[in-house]
């Protein structure tokens, strides 16, 4: 059997396969509800043969949103749906996970397909929280700096939508501190000028996010796997660096998280990437090595082949795919084949197998 179809069990928690759908914003929902939209998009991946299905970022507070259109966990009313939507995911023996996220500066915008531009207060946006009070580009609004009681809020925010995630069936918790959202603002000094304990040093800036980790874990217990989604790098000069990931993975480790997702970028607008065909899987290559802990290539990574090859070389322990699995919601099926693994259909397409 090929290294892609291998079990992967953490904690108590077994993914049939190494294939995960990654988290993918679909601005489809009303005040944070999800709807038939995400019951397909995700299904169908499930259906697909993945092994583990992320949603989207879901919003741990209203003004925690991306956008108006995104997917919250913020209120208990949001469990219902949500509890269908793993019900059938489940169904499909794949394991339905959920990534919690804060937009922090970045929320309060437009959908992409609708310009991605920030909302005025005048036209229905909402004031944004940051460490500190520095826009994401010259043209938005400044947001507030976060006071103390905001910060404990925040926390507290991350920890009832935990709670409501475990009661909504999911199995995974994915804490998003990447692509320049809250939690990777207080990360980078690009974006966190603070002067108090959650600023200056490296160990005042990762406070926040040790914080919610603490309380995430502690309310999810320690069966189900906690995952971290970071920006390794920040493709800048005087940002985020690699050594920082490494340092930062070493202490998650220790505070019992099983997996860091390797994305990057997205908190500077002066960033340069340099992208091509797998291009972030060093990243998670060097974070396994250095810190000896689990970790998710993504990043452009659009063939069996190409997910073979990463595992095969231990450049991580999960192949985590976006866009492909846009294109292809049925990529683990098609990969079996192509890898020569015979593994089970739904029996709904057996014909085609």
């Amino acid at each position: 059997m090929s290294r892609l179809f291998q079990p992967l069990s953490i904690r108590n928690i077994t993914f049939k396969n190494r294939i995960a759908v990654s988290p993918m914003c679909q601005y489809s929902s009303t005040d944070g509800f999800a709807n038939d939209w995400h019951l397909v998009h995700l299904g169908s991946r499930a259906v697909g043969g993945a092994g583990l299905i992320l949603t989207e970022a879901t919003a741990v507070s209203a003004e925690g949103r991306i956008s108006p259109n995104d997917l919250g966990i913020w209120k208990d009313e949001h469990i219902e749906f949500l509890q269908r939507i793993t019900h059938f995911i489940s169904a499909q023996g794949s394991v339905p996970a959920i990534q919690l996220a804060h937009a922090g500066r970045k929320a309060s915008h437009h959908r992409p397909w609708e310009g991605n531009r920030a909302i005025p207060e005048s036209e229905g946006g909402w004031k944004t929280l940051a460490p500190s009070s520095i826009p994401y580009a010259n043209e938005e609004p400044a947001p507030k700096e976060m006071t103390i009681a905001d910060i404990r809020r925040c926390i507290q925010d991350f920890a009832a939508a935990t709670k409501r995630s475990i009661d909504a069936g999911f199995k995974v918790i994915e804490i998003h501190a990447a692509h320049g959202y809250l939690i990777n603002q207080f990360l980078s000094p690009l974006s966190n000028h603070r002067t108090d304990e959650y600023g200056g040093s490296f160990e005042n800036r990762i406070r926040l996010l040790t914080e919610i980790v603490n309380v995430v874990r502690k309310t999810i217990g320690y069966n189900l796997p906690l995952f971290v989604r970071i920006s390794a790098v920040e493709w800048t000069d005087d940002g985020w660096k690699l050594e920082d990931s490494v340092k930062l993975a070493n202490i998650l480790k220790e505070l019992s998280v099983d997996l860091i997702d390797c994305s990057s970028g997205g908190n500077s607008r002066e960033q340069k990437i340099t992208a091509g065909p797998m291009y972030q899987t060093p990243f998670a290559a060097e974070i396994k090595k250095q810190a000896g802990i689990l970790t998710g290539a993504v990043g452009m990574i659009t063939t069996s082949s190409e997910a073979e090859d990463i595992l095969e070389q231990q450049k991580a322990d999960l192949v985590i795919m976006a866009r492909e699995m846009l294109r292809e919601p049925y990529f683990a099926l098609k990969a079996a084949k192509e890898l020569d693994d015979n593994i089970k259909w739904p029996e709904q397409y057996e014909r085609a197998k």
